[in-house]
Protein backbone atom coordinates (compact mmCIF):
# COMPACT_ATOMS: atom_id res chain seq x y z
CA UNK A 1 0.00 0.00 0.00
CA UNK A 2 1.26 3.44 -0.87
CA UNK A 3 1.06 6.54 1.33
CA UNK A 4 0.77 10.26 0.31
CA UNK A 5 0.42 13.77 1.46
CA UNK A 6 -2.27 16.03 1.09
CA UNK A 7 -3.65 19.61 2.36
CA UNK A 8 -6.05 17.60 4.22
CA UNK A 9 -4.03 14.59 5.60
CA UNK A 10 -2.40 11.67 4.93
CA UNK A 11 -4.04 9.11 2.72
CA UNK A 12 -3.54 5.36 1.86
CA UNK A 13 -4.02 3.66 -1.09
CA UNK A 14 -3.97 0.20 -2.44
CA UNK A 15 -2.40 -1.48 -5.79
CA UNK A 16 -4.13 -1.41 -8.73
CA UNK A 17 -3.35 -3.15 -12.28
CA UNK A 18 0.22 -1.53 -12.71
CA UNK A 19 -0.23 1.78 -10.66
CA UNK A 20 -1.98 2.86 -7.30
CA UNK A 21 -5.66 3.55 -6.58
CA UNK A 22 -6.39 5.95 -4.07
CA UNK A 23 -10.46 5.84 -4.16
CA UNK A 24 -13.44 7.95 -1.48
CA UNK A 25 -11.02 10.64 -0.99
CA UNK A 26 -13.15 13.30 0.56
CA UNK A 27 -12.81 16.84 -0.65
CA UNK A 28 -15.30 18.58 1.28
CA UNK A 29 -17.28 18.01 4.14
CA UNK A 30 -20.30 15.78 4.05
CA UNK A 31 -23.32 18.11 2.81
CA UNK A 32 -25.78 17.00 5.54
CA UNK A 33 -27.27 18.94 8.58
CA UNK A 34 -26.35 22.43 8.15
CA UNK A 35 -24.36 21.95 5.30
CA UNK A 36 -27.31 21.04 3.53
CA UNK A 37 -28.56 22.89 -0.08
CA UNK A 38 -24.95 24.94 1.21
CA UNK A 39 -22.12 25.45 -1.19
CA UNK A 40 -19.43 22.77 -0.42
CA UNK A 41 -16.35 23.48 2.14
CA UNK A 42 -13.33 22.08 2.12
CA UNK A 43 -12.74 19.21 4.03
CA UNK A 44 -11.02 20.24 7.22
CA UNK A 45 -7.77 18.25 8.27
CA UNK A 46 -7.83 14.71 9.71
CA UNK A 47 -5.70 13.00 12.00
CA UNK A 48 -3.35 10.26 11.61
CA UNK A 49 -3.37 8.01 7.97
CA UNK A 50 -7.16 8.00 6.38
CA UNK A 51 -7.60 4.88 4.54
CA UNK A 52 -8.76 5.44 0.64
CA UNK A 53 -9.11 1.65 -0.16
CA UNK A 54 -12.46 1.28 -1.52
CA UNK A 55 -15.35 3.53 -3.59
CA UNK A 56 -16.65 6.27 -1.22
CA UNK A 57 -20.58 7.02 -0.86
CA UNK A 58 -22.25 8.07 -3.61
CA UNK A 59 -24.67 10.86 -4.33
CA UNK A 60 -26.96 8.76 -6.33
CA UNK A 61 -29.10 7.33 -3.69
CA UNK A 62 -31.07 5.42 -6.83
CA UNK A 63 -29.89 4.79 -10.52
CA UNK A 64 -32.56 5.46 -13.26
CA UNK A 65 -33.12 1.89 -13.42
CA UNK A 66 -32.51 -2.03 -11.91
CA UNK A 67 -30.32 -2.19 -15.36
CA UNK A 68 -28.43 0.88 -16.43
CA UNK A 69 -26.76 1.37 -19.78
CA UNK A 70 -23.43 2.28 -17.77
CA UNK A 71 -23.12 -0.20 -14.20
CA UNK A 72 -23.47 2.53 -11.80
CA UNK A 73 -23.13 1.52 -8.23
CA UNK A 74 -24.97 2.90 -5.20
CA UNK A 75 -23.05 3.26 -2.18
CA UNK A 76 -24.89 4.02 0.86
CA UNK A 77 -23.59 7.18 3.57
CA UNK A 78 -23.28 10.81 4.30
CA UNK A 79 -19.53 11.49 3.42
CA UNK A 80 -20.29 11.57 -0.79
CA UNK A 81 -18.22 14.46 -2.08
CA UNK A 82 -15.53 11.98 -2.51
CA UNK A 83 -13.07 11.55 -5.33
CA UNK A 84 -10.49 8.76 -6.98
CA UNK A 85 -7.40 9.43 -7.65
CA UNK A 86 -5.56 6.32 -10.25
CA UNK A 87 -1.87 6.84 -10.48
CA UNK A 88 1.31 5.12 -11.77
CA UNK A 89 2.85 5.82 -7.93
CA UNK A 90 3.90 9.02 -6.25
CA UNK A 91 7.47 8.78 -7.62
CA UNK A 92 5.89 9.31 -10.48
CA UNK A 93 5.98 13.01 -11.91
CA UNK A 94 4.60 15.89 -13.88
CA UNK A 95 2.34 13.79 -15.53
CA UNK A 96 -0.86 15.05 -17.60
CA UNK A 97 -4.19 14.71 -15.12
CA UNK A 98 -7.84 14.00 -17.01
CA UNK A 99 -10.34 14.79 -14.49
CA UNK A 100 -13.86 12.71 -14.88
CA UNK A 101 -17.20 14.09 -14.91
CA UNK A 102 -20.37 11.19 -14.92
CA UNK A 103 -23.26 11.30 -16.26
CA UNK A 104 -26.90 10.46 -15.36
CA UNK A 105 -29.09 13.59 -16.63
CA UNK A 106 -28.13 15.64 -13.07
CA UNK A 107 -30.35 13.21 -11.08
CA UNK A 108 -28.26 9.62 -11.07
CA UNK A 109 -24.90 8.44 -11.99
CA UNK A 110 -21.91 7.04 -10.18
CA UNK A 111 -18.09 7.51 -10.09
CA UNK A 112 -17.62 3.91 -8.43
CA UNK A 113 -18.78 2.46 -11.88
CA UNK A 114 -16.21 -0.24 -13.00
CA UNK A 115 -16.56 1.34 -16.60
CA UNK A 116 -14.07 4.91 -14.76
CA UNK A 117 -11.40 2.00 -13.96
CA UNK A 118 -8.23 4.48 -14.61
CA UNK A 119 -6.07 1.53 -15.10
CA UNK A 120 -5.56 1.94 -18.87
CA UNK A 121 -4.79 5.67 -18.67
CA UNK A 122 -2.41 4.89 -15.84
CA UNK A 123 -0.71 2.56 -18.07
CA UNK A 124 -0.96 5.25 -20.99
CA UNK A 125 1.08 7.85 -18.35
CA UNK A 126 -1.94 9.65 -17.38
CA UNK A 127 -3.44 10.19 -13.78
CA UNK A 128 -6.80 9.74 -13.96
CA UNK A 129 -9.48 11.66 -11.18
CA UNK A 130 -13.42 10.53 -11.28
CA UNK A 131 -15.12 12.71 -8.91
CA UNK A 132 -18.18 12.73 -7.19
CA UNK A 133 -20.78 15.62 -7.40
CA UNK A 134 -24.37 16.33 -5.77
CA UNK A 135 -27.18 15.04 -8.00
CA UNK A 136 -31.08 15.92 -8.29
CA UNK A 137 -32.67 18.66 -5.81
CA UNK A 138 -29.83 18.31 -3.32
CA UNK A 139 -27.15 19.45 -6.07
CA UNK A 140 -29.32 21.59 -8.72
CA UNK A 141 -32.94 22.30 -7.20
CA UNK A 142 -33.30 26.30 -7.11
CA UNK A 143 -34.20 28.02 -3.64
CA UNK A 144 -34.58 31.43 -3.17
CA UNK A 145 -32.55 31.41 -0.17
CA UNK A 146 -30.24 28.85 -0.60
CA UNK A 147 -26.77 28.89 -3.26
CA UNK A 148 -27.54 27.92 -6.65
CA UNK A 149 -25.88 25.32 -8.45
CA UNK A 150 -24.73 23.20 -5.93
CA UNK A 151 -23.65 20.41 -8.03
CA UNK A 152 -21.56 22.68 -10.16
CA UNK A 153 -19.57 24.61 -7.11
CA UNK A 154 -19.23 20.50 -6.19
CA UNK A 155 -17.05 20.26 -9.46
CA UNK A 156 -15.25 23.25 -9.04
CA UNK A 157 -13.81 22.39 -5.65
CA UNK A 158 -12.92 19.19 -6.77
CA UNK A 159 -11.12 20.93 -9.46
CA UNK A 160 -9.26 22.64 -7.09
CA UNK A 161 -8.23 20.30 -4.98
CA UNK A 162 -7.25 18.60 -8.17
CA UNK A 163 -4.73 21.67 -8.69
CA UNK A 164 -4.08 22.19 -4.74
CA UNK A 165 -3.03 17.91 -4.27
CA UNK A 166 -2.49 16.35 -7.98
CA UNK A 167 1.57 16.77 -8.19
CA UNK A 168 2.02 14.56 -4.81
CA UNK A 169 0.13 11.69 -6.79
CA UNK A 170 2.65 12.46 -9.80
CA UNK A 171 0.23 14.61 -11.94
CA UNK A 172 0.81 18.30 -13.53
CA UNK A 173 -1.81 20.82 -12.34
CA UNK A 174 -0.54 22.09 -15.25
CA UNK A 175 -1.59 19.60 -17.74
CA UNK A 176 -5.37 19.06 -16.36
CA UNK A 177 -7.83 18.09 -18.76
CA UNK A 178 -11.66 17.99 -17.97
CA UNK A 179 -13.80 15.19 -19.66
CA UNK A 180 -17.71 13.89 -19.26
CA UNK A 181 -19.99 12.10 -21.06
CA UNK A 182 -24.02 12.93 -21.41
CA UNK A 183 -24.61 15.36 -18.62
CA UNK A 184 -20.72 14.94 -17.72
CA UNK A 185 -20.17 16.46 -21.32
CA UNK A 186 -22.96 19.13 -20.34
CA UNK A 187 -20.94 19.86 -16.99
CA UNK A 188 -17.57 20.06 -19.04
CA UNK A 189 -19.33 23.04 -21.00
CA UNK A 190 -20.38 24.59 -18.20
CA UNK A 191 -17.31 24.45 -16.39
CA UNK A 192 -15.14 26.12 -19.81
CA UNK A 193 -17.76 28.99 -19.59
CA UNK A 194 -17.65 29.44 -15.59
CA UNK A 195 -15.77 32.25 -14.42
CA UNK A 196 -15.21 30.45 -11.23
CA UNK A 197 -13.53 27.61 -13.11
CA UNK A 198 -10.97 29.44 -14.82
CA UNK A 199 -7.52 28.53 -15.22
CA UNK A 200 -8.34 24.97 -13.63
CA UNK A 201 -7.59 23.28 -16.55
CA UNK A 202 -6.28 23.20 -20.36
CA UNK A 203 -8.01 21.24 -22.14
CA UNK A 204 -12.05 19.88 -22.37
CA UNK A 205 -13.70 16.73 -23.87
CA UNK A 206 -17.55 17.37 -24.23
CA UNK A 207 -18.42 13.27 -24.90
CA UNK A 208 -22.47 13.60 -25.97
CA UNK A 209 -22.63 16.71 -23.93
CA UNK A 210 -25.93 17.84 -22.88
CA UNK A 211 -26.39 21.24 -20.73
CA UNK A 212 -28.44 22.61 -18.17
CA UNK A 213 -29.10 26.05 -19.16
CA UNK A 214 -32.23 26.30 -17.25
CA UNK A 215 -33.43 29.50 -16.55
CA UNK A 216 -34.07 30.80 -12.96
CA UNK A 217 -38.06 31.10 -13.44
CA UNK A 218 -37.97 27.74 -14.91
CA UNK A 219 -36.30 26.52 -11.95
CA UNK A 220 -38.58 28.54 -9.68
CA UNK A 221 -41.17 26.91 -11.36
CA UNK A 222 -40.42 23.48 -10.69
CA UNK A 223 -39.29 24.27 -7.17
CA UNK A 224 -42.69 25.01 -6.21
CA UNK A 225 -44.15 22.27 -8.16
CA UNK A 226 -42.12 19.89 -6.58
CA UNK A 227 -43.05 21.73 -2.90
CA UNK A 228 -46.37 21.44 -4.01
CA UNK A 229 -46.52 17.81 -3.95
CA UNK A 230 -44.35 17.43 -0.74
CA UNK A 231 -47.38 19.88 0.92
CA UNK A 232 -43.57 22.09 1.94
CA UNK A 233 -42.71 26.00 1.75
CA UNK A 234 -40.55 26.45 -1.78
CA UNK A 235 -37.98 27.70 0.75
CA UNK A 236 -34.59 26.12 2.13
CA UNK A 237 -37.16 26.30 5.55
CA UNK A 238 -39.26 24.07 3.47
CA UNK A 239 -36.82 21.80 2.22
CA UNK A 240 -34.70 21.65 4.85
CA UNK A 241 -37.47 19.51 6.61
CA UNK A 242 -37.77 16.69 3.62
CA UNK A 243 -35.76 13.62 3.94
CA UNK A 244 -33.46 12.90 1.24
CA UNK A 245 -34.87 9.93 0.32
CA UNK A 246 -38.76 11.05 0.03
CA UNK A 247 -37.58 14.33 -2.19
CA UNK A 248 -36.06 11.42 -4.73
CA UNK A 249 -38.95 9.28 -4.65
CA UNK A 250 -41.76 12.05 -5.85
CA UNK A 251 -40.01 13.24 -8.79
CA UNK A 252 -41.75 15.57 -10.75
CA UNK A 253 -45.07 14.37 -11.65
CA UNK A 254 -46.10 11.11 -13.63
CA UNK A 255 -44.60 9.70 -16.52
CA UNK A 256 -46.05 10.74 -20.34
CA UNK A 257 -48.50 8.72 -21.14
CA UNK A 258 -47.65 8.19 -24.79
CA UNK A 259 -45.16 7.62 -27.14
CA UNK A 260 -44.94 11.08 -28.58
CA UNK A 261 -44.62 12.48 -25.47
CA UNK A 262 -41.46 10.57 -24.33
CA UNK A 263 -39.93 12.08 -27.52
CA UNK A 264 -41.14 15.54 -26.92
CA UNK A 265 -40.40 16.03 -22.95
CA UNK A 266 -36.70 14.35 -23.59
CA UNK A 267 -36.68 16.48 -26.90
CA UNK A 268 -37.27 19.46 -24.38
CA UNK A 269 -33.75 18.30 -22.59
CA UNK A 270 -32.80 17.91 -18.62
CA UNK A 271 -35.29 18.98 -16.59
CA UNK A 272 -32.86 19.26 -12.97
CA UNK A 273 -30.32 20.82 -14.42
CA UNK A 274 -27.74 23.72 -14.09
CA UNK A 275 -29.21 26.95 -13.99
CA UNK A 276 -28.41 30.57 -15.31
CA UNK A 277 -28.06 31.99 -12.06
CA UNK A 278 -26.17 35.15 -13.13
CA UNK A 279 -23.40 34.18 -10.61
CA UNK A 280 -21.88 30.63 -11.09
CA UNK A 281 -22.90 30.44 -14.69
CA UNK A 282 -23.47 34.09 -15.57
CA UNK A 283 -24.70 32.92 -19.07
CA UNK A 284 -25.88 29.94 -21.02
CA UNK A 285 -23.04 27.99 -22.42
CA UNK A 286 -23.85 29.45 -26.37
CA UNK A 287 -23.66 32.91 -24.85
CA UNK A 288 -20.27 32.06 -22.94
CA UNK A 289 -18.55 30.95 -26.03
CA UNK A 290 -20.07 33.95 -27.96
CA UNK A 291 -18.29 36.23 -25.11
CA UNK A 292 -15.18 33.92 -26.00
CA UNK A 293 -15.15 32.67 -22.39
CA UNK A 294 -12.80 29.23 -22.59
CA UNK A 295 -11.16 30.12 -25.91
CA UNK A 296 -7.88 29.75 -24.59
CA UNK A 297 -8.61 25.99 -23.88
CA UNK A 298 -8.68 22.83 -26.29
CA UNK A 299 -12.18 21.21 -26.80
CA UNK A 300 -13.28 18.11 -28.31
CA UNK A 301 -16.80 17.62 -29.05
CA UNK A 302 -18.97 14.47 -30.48
CA UNK A 303 -21.42 12.07 -30.15
CA UNK A 304 -22.40 8.75 -31.04
CA UNK A 305 -24.45 8.36 -34.18
CA UNK A 306 -27.96 6.91 -32.68
CA UNK A 307 -27.91 8.71 -29.33
CA UNK A 308 -31.42 8.10 -28.22
CA UNK A 309 -33.10 7.38 -31.70
CA UNK A 310 -34.38 3.96 -29.59
CA UNK A 311 -36.76 5.97 -27.74
CA UNK A 312 -38.76 6.20 -31.09
CA UNK A 313 -37.69 3.40 -32.82
CA UNK A 314 -38.93 1.61 -29.35
CA UNK A 315 -42.23 2.61 -29.94
CA UNK A 316 -41.97 1.94 -33.90
CA UNK A 317 -45.56 0.50 -33.98
CA UNK A 318 -46.62 3.71 -32.71
CA UNK A 319 -45.88 5.74 -35.53
CA UNK A 320 -46.08 3.47 -38.51
CA UNK A 321 -48.40 5.19 -40.65
CA UNK A 322 -47.85 8.92 -39.57
CA UNK A 323 -46.91 12.00 -40.99
CA UNK A 324 -43.33 12.25 -40.69
CA UNK A 325 -43.64 16.46 -40.85
CA UNK A 326 -46.48 16.39 -38.69
CA UNK A 327 -44.85 13.90 -36.34
CA UNK A 328 -41.81 16.60 -36.16
CA UNK A 329 -44.49 19.50 -35.74
CA UNK A 330 -46.45 17.51 -32.79
CA UNK A 331 -42.59 17.00 -30.95
CA UNK A 332 -41.76 20.43 -30.95
CA UNK A 333 -40.09 21.50 -34.20
CA UNK A 334 -40.83 24.10 -36.50
CA UNK A 335 -42.78 23.15 -39.42
CA UNK A 336 -40.45 24.61 -41.47
CA UNK A 337 -37.66 22.90 -40.29
CA UNK A 338 -39.45 19.88 -39.79
CA UNK A 339 -40.45 19.43 -43.43
CA UNK A 340 -36.92 20.51 -44.39
CA UNK A 341 -35.66 17.92 -42.03
CA UNK A 342 -38.09 14.90 -43.27
CA UNK A 343 -37.21 15.90 -46.89
CA UNK A 344 -33.14 14.85 -45.86
CA UNK A 345 -34.17 11.99 -44.37
CA UNK A 346 -36.44 10.46 -46.72
CA UNK A 347 -36.97 6.87 -47.24
CA UNK A 348 -36.45 6.36 -43.77
CA UNK A 349 -39.45 4.93 -41.56
CA UNK A 350 -41.41 7.70 -39.33
CA UNK A 351 -40.12 6.61 -36.52
CA UNK A 352 -36.10 6.57 -37.53
CA UNK A 353 -36.76 9.83 -38.68
CA UNK A 354 -38.51 10.93 -34.89
CA UNK A 355 -35.88 9.18 -33.53
CA UNK A 356 -32.97 10.88 -35.23
CA UNK A 357 -34.89 14.06 -34.38
CA UNK A 358 -34.08 13.05 -30.70
CA UNK A 359 -30.51 11.89 -30.73
CA UNK A 360 -30.24 15.72 -33.06
CA UNK A 361 -32.12 18.09 -31.17
CA UNK A 362 -30.71 16.89 -27.23
CA UNK A 363 -26.97 16.19 -28.45
CA UNK A 364 -25.76 16.18 -32.11
CA UNK A 365 -26.81 19.67 -32.71
CA UNK A 366 -24.79 20.73 -30.01
CA UNK A 367 -21.33 19.59 -31.26
CA UNK A 368 -22.00 22.09 -34.92
CA UNK A 369 -23.33 24.56 -32.80
CA UNK A 370 -20.33 24.80 -30.39
CA UNK A 371 -17.94 24.42 -32.69
CA UNK A 372 -19.14 26.67 -34.79
CA UNK A 373 -19.22 29.26 -31.86
CA UNK A 374 -15.30 28.77 -31.14
CA UNK A 375 -14.78 29.92 -34.77
CA UNK A 376 -12.19 32.49 -33.56
CA UNK A 377 -11.01 30.63 -30.50
CA UNK A 378 -7.19 31.15 -29.90
CA UNK A 379 -7.29 27.17 -29.04
CA UNK A 380 -8.60 24.30 -31.53
CA UNK A 381 -11.75 22.60 -31.29
CA UNK A 382 -11.60 18.98 -32.41
CA UNK A 383 -15.06 16.79 -33.37
CA UNK A 384 -15.96 13.58 -33.96
CA UNK A 385 -18.68 11.26 -34.63
CA UNK A 386 -18.97 7.41 -33.01
CA UNK A 387 -20.93 5.57 -35.61
CA UNK A 388 -19.98 1.77 -35.40
CA UNK A 389 -22.98 0.64 -34.37
CA UNK A 390 -23.81 -2.73 -31.01
CA UNK A 391 -23.65 -6.58 -32.19
CA UNK A 392 -26.57 -6.45 -29.18
CA UNK A 393 -28.80 -3.42 -31.19
CA UNK A 394 -27.58 -2.38 -34.13
CA UNK A 395 -27.67 1.03 -32.96
CA UNK A 396 -24.74 3.60 -31.94
CA UNK A 397 -26.55 4.46 -29.01
CA UNK A 398 -26.01 6.73 -26.12
CA UNK A 399 -22.73 5.35 -23.89
CA UNK A 400 -22.11 2.79 -26.51
CA UNK A 401 -18.67 4.56 -26.59
CA UNK A 402 -17.58 5.27 -23.21
CA UNK A 403 -16.05 1.26 -22.52
CA UNK A 404 -14.14 2.19 -25.73
CA UNK A 405 -12.93 5.12 -24.10
CA UNK A 406 -11.42 4.00 -21.34
CA UNK A 407 -10.55 0.50 -22.94
CA UNK A 408 -12.27 -1.69 -20.65
CA UNK A 409 -14.21 -3.83 -23.21
CA UNK A 410 -13.50 -6.83 -20.64
CA UNK A 411 -15.84 -5.83 -18.01
CA UNK A 412 -18.87 -7.95 -17.66
CA UNK A 413 -21.43 -5.43 -18.09
CA UNK A 414 -20.12 -4.09 -21.90
CA UNK A 415 -21.65 -7.39 -24.16
CA UNK A 416 -25.14 -5.96 -22.80
CA UNK A 417 -24.20 -2.96 -24.29
CA UNK A 418 -22.12 -3.74 -27.31
CA UNK A 419 -22.63 -7.42 -28.38
CA UNK A 420 -20.51 -9.92 -28.29
CA UNK A 421 -16.63 -9.71 -29.31
CA UNK A 422 -16.54 -5.50 -29.67
CA UNK A 423 -13.99 -4.17 -31.69
CA UNK A 424 -10.65 -4.10 -29.56
CA UNK A 425 -9.22 -2.13 -32.40
CA UNK A 426 -11.74 0.59 -32.00
CA UNK A 427 -10.71 0.66 -28.55
CA UNK A 428 -7.53 1.70 -29.60
CA UNK A 429 -8.25 4.04 -31.75
CA UNK A 430 -11.01 5.99 -28.99
CA UNK A 431 -8.68 5.47 -26.18
CA UNK A 432 -5.60 6.55 -27.72
CA UNK A 433 -6.84 9.79 -29.39
CA UNK A 434 -8.09 10.35 -25.68
CA UNK A 435 -4.52 9.56 -24.27
CA UNK A 436 -3.27 12.21 -27.26
CA UNK A 437 -5.20 15.15 -26.66
CA UNK A 438 -4.81 14.49 -22.52
CA UNK A 439 -1.11 14.54 -22.99
CA UNK A 440 -0.93 16.83 -26.00
CA UNK A 441 -3.73 18.55 -27.04
CA UNK A 442 -4.08 16.91 -29.97
CA UNK A 443 -6.19 14.23 -30.44
CA UNK A 444 -4.43 12.95 -33.61
CA UNK A 445 -6.36 14.32 -36.18
CA UNK A 446 -7.48 18.50 -38.02
CA UNK A 447 -9.10 21.26 -35.77
CA UNK A 448 -12.93 22.06 -36.88
CA UNK A 449 -12.54 24.86 -39.58
CA UNK A 450 -16.47 25.52 -40.67
CA UNK A 451 -16.94 22.57 -43.04
CA UNK A 452 -15.68 20.03 -40.59
CA UNK A 453 -13.08 17.82 -40.52
CA UNK A 454 -14.52 15.04 -38.20
CA UNK A 455 -13.26 12.02 -36.96
CA UNK A 456 -15.72 9.31 -37.84
CA UNK A 457 -15.01 6.56 -35.61
CA UNK A 458 -15.94 3.10 -36.99
CA UNK A 459 -14.94 -0.92 -37.73
CA UNK A 460 -13.27 1.39 -40.49
CA UNK A 461 -12.36 4.81 -38.74
CA UNK A 462 -11.45 8.12 -41.19
CA UNK A 463 -11.34 11.50 -41.48
CA UNK A 464 -14.51 12.85 -43.04
CA UNK A 465 -16.74 16.33 -43.54
CA UNK A 466 -19.41 17.96 -41.53
CA UNK A 467 -21.48 16.25 -43.77
CA UNK A 468 -21.06 13.66 -41.03
CA UNK A 469 -23.59 15.51 -38.87
CA UNK A 470 -25.38 16.57 -41.97
CA UNK A 471 -29.37 16.20 -40.50
CA UNK A 472 -27.92 17.71 -36.74
CA UNK A 473 -26.99 20.73 -38.65
CA UNK A 474 -30.75 21.58 -40.25
CA UNK A 475 -31.49 22.01 -36.59
CA UNK A 476 -28.99 24.42 -34.85
CA UNK A 477 -29.91 27.28 -33.49
CA UNK A 478 -33.78 26.17 -33.32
Amino acid sequence: MTIVGTTAGVVRGRDWGTGVAFLGIPYAEPPYGSRRFQAPEPRRAWPGVLDCLAYGPTPQRRPFAAVTAIPEPTIPGDDVLTLNVFTPGPAAEGLPVLVYIHGGGYVAGSPASPWYDGAAFVRDGVVVVTIAYRLGFEGFGHLPDAPANRGVRDQILALRWVRDNIAAFGGDPGKVTIAGQSAGGGSVMHLLVAPGAGGLFRGAMAISGSPGDRTVADATAMTRALAGRLAVTPDLAGFGGVDESELVDTGFGGPPSTALEVVSTVSAGVRMAPVVDGDVLPWTVAEGLTRGEGADVALVVGATRDEFSMIALGAASSFEDADPVDLLVRAGLDPEVAAGYAAALAGRSPAAVLGQSVTDRVFRRRVVEWAELRAGAAAPTFAYDFAWRSGADGLSGHCLDVPFAWDVLGEEHVARLAGEAPPQELADAVHGAYVAFVRDGDPGWPAWNGDGPVMTWDTKSAVTGAEAYGTARLLTRS
